[in-house]
């Protein structure tokens, strides 16, 4: 039996229903529009891989557009675009997800689409070859793209030899050896229902998304996902040295799962010092010493941990002093944010927020990911009383948790001025 749940507090027009197998259907009708935005979330990524399976997450989604039991490649295509739509699909460190949009009177050729590629998809010989070629492809053109690399280099640094420090695309040992059966096998033990949301939004309506659910995912056998390698922070470097015009560079420290009761703090934290242009990093470092064409500073979370970085590229002699700026500013934002600061950054935050909920594509990613993370979906209004409750004590606590922890370090380029990891450990704590 469907179960339909009350969205309290939420928009009046979302609407949840969880089918018997566990899959969760989310619609929001936005009045006006002539179009429906529709996806498919499932709750695993590239940290839910197993060693062997290095790149598995992002391939998997690759070939879902190259054939079913019932669809060729060509004729996916065609099915959407025949009606004027678009369909698209991302993979991320702890999610994948699978979208299209179409006007709203064609919302079923959509979920037929989408639920013949995620139930029925066939990873024939030769597409599967393909793919990987295609994917080889794009490896390759991230090892020629240094701020690629670096941050890719970053995550490495920071969760060493884990899951969730890997890069998502997968090396091209792994890539090439994936066969049908391993993609069949990780399906099977991630792809299950009760981490899979489906959510719509648009011109869009409850019911009939809930019975085409229940006609294309509603045979799928509910199970028990395993729990992903929880996430260690260890902190640590890598340098790359390549002859290049500029070096890259991002520094970083441990954060926090969004989660964490500190996590907006953090989140603030990271915009007062480098979120755009009235930012401290880009004030001092860009606009009054002209050490970088552009920095900035950002908080990753996860579900069970997070990341803070800095990220800039310089002249290689103007490493030192770019890293001695930043420390600084670093360790003076940590005692001295101030409230006309969090007030700006508080406003950036929602405006960011909000606009994102104006749109179709942002509703149903709000919707989806929320689900996956909480089991509902929360308001809008909820987020923004946790944003404007944030004060300078804890910004600049959040700032001085953050400086307490281990440094990570990444640079590619010309880095052989760069200072050590652990000159860069003790500037951070003033010594």
């Amino acid at each position: 039996m469907n179960q339909h749940f009350a969205t309290l507090g939420a928009s009046p027009d979302l609407k949840i229903t969880r089918l018997a197998n566990g899959l969760t259907v989310a619609t929001e009708a936005m009045p006006g529009l002539a179009t429906a935005t529709l996806g498919v979330w499932v709750g695993a990524g590239s940290r839910n891989e197993r060693p062997e399976e290095h790149g598995l997450s992002h391939l998997i989604e690759h070939m879902a557009f190259k054939g079913t039991a019932t669809r060729s490649a060509r004729q996916i295509a065609e099915d959407i675009e025949n009606v004027g739509g678009e369909i698209n699909a991302a993979t991320s460190v702890e999610q994948t997800s699978y979208t299209a949009r179409v006007l709203g009177e064609d919302a079923e050729v959509a979920l037929d689409v989408l639920g013949d590629i995620l139930t029925r998809s066939v990873f024939e010989a030769g597409e599967l070859a393909r793919e990987k070629g295609v994917i080889l492809q794009e490896y390759a053109a991230v090892e020629d793209t240094p701020d690629d690399v670096v941050y890719d280099a970053f995550t490495e640094a920071a969760f060493p030899d884990q899951p969730i420090g890997r890069p998502i695309l997968g090396r091209p040992e792994t890539i090439q050896s994936f066969d049908r059966a391993a993609i069949e096998a990780y399906l099977a033990r991630e792809y299950t229902p009760g981490r899979m949301v489906l959510a719509a939004a648009g011109a869009v309506e409850h019911d009939a998304i809930v019975a085409a659910a229940e006609k294309h995912f509603g045979a799928m056998p509910a199970s028990e996902a395993p729990e992903a390698v929880p996430g260690q922070y260890r902190g640590g470097e890598r340098r790359m040295k390549r002859k290049l015009e500029q070096a890259n560079l991002v520094l970083g420290l441990p954060g926090l799962s969004f989660r964490d009761d500190k996590y907006y703090a953090t989140h603030l934290f990271a915009q007062v010092l480098g979120g755009g242009l009235t930012s401290r990093l880009w004030h001092e470092v860009r606009e009054t010493r002209g050490l970088a064409y552009e920095i900035h500073a950002f908080h990753w979370p996860f579900s069970d941990c997070g990341l803070f970085g800095i990220g800039a590229g310089t002249a290689g002699a103007d490493l030192p002093g770019l890293v001695d700026v930043t420390l600084a500013c670093l360790r003076d934002a940590a005692d001295t944010v101030d409230e006309a600061e969090l007030a700006r950054a508080k406003a950036q935050l929602k405006v960011a927020l909000l606009s994102a909920l104006e749109t179709p594509g942002g509703r149903i990613e709000r919707t989806a990911r929320q689900l996956l993370a909480w089991g509902r979906v929360i308001p809008a209004a909820e987020v923004i009383a946790k944003v404007d409750a944030v004060t300078t004590d804890d910004v600049r606590a959040a700032g001085s948790a953050l400086i307490a922890g281990a440094p990570t370090l990444a640079a590619i380029g010309p880095i052989k001025t760069l200072q050590s990891l652990d000159a860069v450990g003790k500037a951070l704590r003033g010594a």
